[in-house]
C-alpha cells in the first residue's frame, strides 16, 4: 500500500508532540478474564478533546496553517468538529464546523465554545458535509476531511506506533469503526510494524456505512438513524479516496454490536473501569464482553477512543441497564 507510508505517520508524530497526549495504555483484569488473554484499553479519553480525533485534526491542521492556509471548514459528528477548533484556535486559524441535527447538543456546544463557527444543515453527515462544501466554493474555506485524508490518517495512525512501542507483543488491536480515518491509521501503522497482528473493527448495528460498503464491495450510502455510537454515524463518502480501500485491505474482521450491547459497554466501562465513555467508544469493550473477538493466542488492545457523552444521558445509561 503506497498511498501512506510510516514515514508520514512519524512525521506526524513530530508535529504532534506537546500538542497532543501520549495516551496510556492500561490492562483491565475483567475483560483479560473473560477474553481469556491479556486485554488492554488505549486510552484516547483523555486527549483535551476528549477523543482521539485531535490527533488528525493537529496534523492536518499544522501542515495546512505552513501552507498559508487561515481558514477551514468541516463537516463532523462532534467530535472532529471539536478538535478542529482546538487546533485552529492553537494555530490561530478561523475555523468553522457544519453539523446535523442529529449531532448531541453537548458535542455542539463543545464546538462552539472553542471559539469555532457552528453551523447546523440537514439530518446526516452528508447533508452537512453539502453546506460545509457550499463554504468552501463560496466563501472560500479550506476544506479539512473527517476521516477521507491522508494528514488525518496519519494523526490517527500515531496511535498504532503508540500501542506497539508499549506492548510489542500485541496479537490483535480493536478499533472503532466508522468513516475508517481511526481504523484505516491505527491499522495501517500497527500491520507496517507488525504484518501478523490482527486488526479488528467494531461498528454498531444501526447504519453501519463502512461495513455495508465492504459487503458491497464499493461505497454506498446508508441511512443515518439514532444510535448510542453517534460518533459512528453518517456515510463514508460515495467518492472515497483512501479509507475503504485501507479498511478493505487491512481489517481482518468487521464485528457489529446491537445498542443493548453498546450500552453493556458503556456500563462496564464506568462501573468496573472506571472510565466514562461515549457509545462509539465502547464498542470494543461491547464486543469483548459479548465474546466477540476471538483472538486467543496473545494481548488484545481496545482503542477506547472518546469521552464525550452527554452526561444526563450516560447517567440514564447506567440506571436503566443496572443489570449489565
Amino acid at each position: 500500500m503506497s498511498i501512506l507510508s510510516l514515514a508520514d505517520v512519524f512525521r506526524a508524530r513530530q508535529r504532534l508532540a506537546g500538542r497532543v497526549v501520549r495516551s496510556p495504555l492500561v490492562e483491565s483484569p475483567s475483560l483479560s478474564l473473560r477474553a481469556g488473554v491479556p486485554v488492554y484499553l488505549k486510552l484516547e479519553t483523555v486527549q483535551p478533546t476528549g477523543s482521539f480525533k485531535v490527533r488528525g485534526a493537529t496534523n492536518t491542521l499544522a501542515e495546512m496553517a505552513a501552507d498559508g492556509v487561515t481558514k477551514v471548514v468541516t463537516a463532523s459528528t462532534g467530535n472532529h468538529g471539536r478538535a478542529l477548533a482546538h487546533a485552529a484556535r492553537a494555530l490561530g486559524i478561523e475555523a468553522a464546523v457544519c453539523m446535523s441535527a442529529l449531532v448531541p447538543k453537548n458535542k455542539v456546544d463543545a464546538v462552539a465554545a472553542l471559539g469555532a463557527r457552528v453551523v447546523i444543515a440537514g439530518r446526516s453527515q452528508d447533508e452537512a458535509q453539502v453546506e460545509a462544501l457550499r463554504m468552501v466554493r463560496d466563501e472560500a474555506y479550506a476544506f479539512v476531511p473527517p476521516f477521507d485524508d491522508l494528514r488525518v490518517i496519519a494523526g490517527q495512525a500515531t496511535i498504532g506506533v503508540e500501542i506497539l512501542e508499549v506492548l510489542p507483543d500485541a496479537a490483535a488491536i480493536v478499533v472503532p469503526l466508522s468513516g475508517g480515518g481511526l481504523f484505516s491509521g491505527t491499522a495501517f501503522a500497527a500491520k507496517a510494524i507488525r504484518p501478523d497482528l490482527r486488526a479488528i473493527g467494531v461498528s454498531m448495528a444501526r447504519g453501519a456505512a463502512m461495513h455495508e460498503s465492504l459487503a458491497a464491495g464499493r461505497p454506498v450510502a446508508v441511512e443515518e438513524v439514532e444510535t448510542l455510537a453517534d460518533s459512528l454515524g453518517g456515510g463514508i463518502g460515495l467518492d472515497n479516496r483512501y479509507t475503504f480501500a485501507m479498511t478493505h485491505d487491512l481489517a481482518d474482521d468487521v464485528v457489529l454490536v446491537d445498542e443493548r450491547t453498546i450500552a453493556f459497554g458503556i456500563v462496564h466501562a464506568y462501573r468496573t473501569e472506571r472510565l466514562v465513555v461515549e457509545g462509539a467508544a465502547a464498542v470494543g469493550i461491547a464486543a469483548v464482553l459479548a465474546s466477540r473477538i476471538p483472538v486467543k493466542n496473545g494481548p488484545i488492545v481496545v482503542v477506547v477512543s472518546g469521552a464525550n457523552i452527554d452526561m444526563d444521558a450516560h447517567r440514564r445509561i447506567v440506571m436503566e441497564n443496572e443489570d449489565a
